[in-house]
């Protein structure tokens, strides 16, 4: 699917699982790290009326899409925050995709090329993707979801999705004792390491796992995919098994 408009009418790959954690009417905050263009976002705050919707991205360029999109879509409760989370405050190299596919059809301004920047260097990305091209490294800003939480005085988060390509467990890793106030979790996995030194599947699971959160959904192609993650501070375990609803059993655990 090349067509933003149509990203746009189409409901997220979660929704039921989504549904089945939250309540439409619920007034949830909702990060989506890595936003990119920001359709996530907005599809996000769509699907949930009252909820605030946090989208990080560093890249500049597409900055101005989320930003462009925001307005077009009327999407008032989604904010930009210009910066990538990782591990520590300051400044890193970011890594810049470009490129797209021979003979790609470019009549709809399709970025094809702009979402696979990261802060981790390529891999075997490029073994994999032949057409990406990382010709440019810029320096972005970044912040902790630990000094996020603090200077925006937020108690919990209701649920991240993150996209950063590969450098996922240092987003969560700088949540500090953050980590445990994350009520839900749908991240990027991969089954080889496309970036530099990423964490693969089987890392992330475990880091879940010691961290108390439980999985319940693995979507992978390809030897890349997504997984959906539940924290079970919040959630009550015998809800896992069959019932339609989740329950959350301690929805005002704070700081």
């Amino acid at each position: 699917m090349f067509n933003r408009q149509e990203i746009l009418n189409t409901d997220v790959p979660i929704k039921k699982d989504l549904l089945r954690i939250f309540k439409k009417t619920e007034k949830l905050l909702i990060f989506d790290i890595g936003s990119c263009e920001g359709e996530d976002s907005i599809r996000y705050a769509k699907l949930f009326p009252n909820a605030s919707v946090f989208a990080f991205e560093p890249l500049p360029k597409n900055q101005q899409l989320i930003l462009d999109n925001i307005t077009r879509h009327q999407a008032s409760r989604v904010q930009l925050f210009k910066m990538a989370l990782s591990k520590t405050e300051g400044w890193q190299d970011f890594y810049v995709s470009s490129g797209q596919p021979d003979g790609a059809d470019t009549s709809n301004n399709w970025d094809f090329g702009n979402k696979s920047s990261s802060l981790l260097a390529p891999n075997q990305v490029l073994d994999t993707v032949k057409w990406l091209k990382f010709d440019t490294t810029i320096s972005v800003y970044t912040n902790t979801l630990n000094n996020f939480m603090i200077e925006h005085q937020i108690k919990a988060i209701d649920f991240i999705h993150m996209d950063v390509q590969g450098a996922e467990l240092d987003v969560l890793t700088g949540a500090g004792k953050y980590l445990q106030n994350i009520k839900a979790i749908w991240l990027e996995i991969a089954e080889t390491p496309l970036y530099r030194e990423q964490p693969l599947r089987t890392d992330v699971e475990k880091f879940m796992n010691v961290n108390s959160f439980k999985l319940i959904k693995t979507q992978i192609e390809n030897e890349v995919g997504d997984q959906l993650y539940i924290n079970t501070r919040y959630f009550s375990e015998r809800s896992f098994l069959g019932l339609k609803r989740f329950k959350q059993i301690h929805p005002d655990i704070h700081a």
